[in-house]
């Protein structure tokens, strides 16, 4: 890398990581500016780390993970540091249609189709080239793979310029067909395996959100946020108000929906803002989706050790899924996913990391 890109950009390394059960050869990169270090693998196109300073400049890793393959492998659940595809979130019964053809994925969640399906992107080994302070993935999907229309092109990029880590998705297809890609990295800001979440505190720029039904499946409906403990828009402890007698919390156990971002247009907004007063750890995420769906880790439930040697327990991590909407194939009124041959489907997210003292 020449001396200009790699001051204007992070260092790239790359090295071997094992294999995949059936043998796939799996990379990781690592990604390293003045602020973080980063680091990526082929399996799943997933974040494994992210090593973020706190208000004395102590380095912790942030991002929920593993410390091998077979640990990623084993955990069916939770899609942690995934990019999740061809469908990120939930498709009512699995089922949509597209120019009156009735199209049908693998279900896997209470009757419906989450991520993708039985086996969506963050179970294959996606393929690899350094870029200047990144890496990019690539994966082809082929027609017909999980029920979805077309062969699916898509493109995850990874770039880290001193305290932002960027996420450039990009897709085409050969046939109509829907596309929802985001990262469904956990972070807990404290530090991976140091607890619970419930005392950072979260904003979320968006007045209003799409409630679901007990299947956690959108209603078609966009009320305010505003008199619900859905209301983020001033930043508010997530535990402060995450057992009060709500349906929508019931349901979710604590929170997993998605809220409808206030900015409009094309370019970056503001999605949400996290911090944890313990270490003085911030997070900012902007994208260009409509949506984010914050989720508050209310399904993890001891089952897997993370990398640090803790079971990951309920609300040991928090995620921040920019997106647009679960279920819009099936709901008109919601921002279309669908993604025609001829045209590129494409989204950034940035996750920027400070400190408040």
């Amino acid at each position: 890398m020449a001396a200009g890109s790699a001051a204007a950009h992070g260092a790239v390394t790359k090295a071997a990581w094992g294999s995949t059960a059936d043998g796939k050869p799996v990379d990781v990169y690592t990604l390293t500016s003045k602020d973080l270090t980063v680091k990526v693998a082929t399996y799943g196109a997933r974040i494994i780390s992210i090593e973020a300073p706190d208000r004395n400049g102590k380095k912790t890793d942030v991002a929920l993970g593993y410390d091998s393959v077979a640990g990623y492998e084993a955990d069916k659940d939770t899609y942690v540091g995934s990019v999740v595809g061809r469908y990120g979130n939930r498709i009512s019964k699995g089922t949509f249609s597209i120019d009156g053809h009735e199209y049908h994925i693998p279900l896997n969640n209470n009757g419906n189709a989450l991520h993708g399906g039985t086996t969506g992107f963050d179970r294959k080994v996606w393929t690899a080239r350094e870029i200047p302070g990144g890496v990019e993935f690539t994966l082809v999907s082929p027609d017909g793979d999980m029920g979805f229309p077309g062969e699916l092109t898509a493109h995850v990029k990874y770039t880290l310029e001193g305290d932002a880590l960027k996420i450039n998705y990009s897709a085409t297809t050969t046939k109509p067909t829907v596309v929802n890609l985001t990262n469904h990295a956990y972070f807990n800001l404290a530090g991976e395996g140091t607890g619970t979440i419930l005392d950072q505190e979260i904003m979320i720029a968006g007045s209003h959100y799409t409630p679901v039904d007990a299947g956690l499946i959108p209603l078609g409906t966009t009320p305010t946020v505003v008199g619900t403990p859905l209301d983020f828009l001033k930043s508010t402890a997530i535990g402060k108000r995450i057992n009060d007698d709500n349906e929508q919390l019931k349901l979710a156990g604590g929170y997993d929906h998605n809220w409808v971002l206030d900015a409009k247009g094309t370019g970056l907004h503001l999605a949400a803002k996290v911090v944890d007063p313990s270490s003085g750890r911030t997070l900012t995420v902007t994208t260009t989706q409509p949506g984010v769906q914050f989720y508050s880790g209310n399904f993890l439930a001891g089952l897997y050790t993370g990398v640090s040697g803790k079971k990951y327990e309920k609300h040991f991590g928090f995620c921040l899924e920019t997106q647009h909407f679960p279920d819009s194939p099936n709901h008109p009124n919601f921002p279309s996913t669908l993604l025609k041959p001829g045209e590129t489907m494409h989204s950034e997210t940035v996750f920027t990391f400070g400190v408040q003292k």
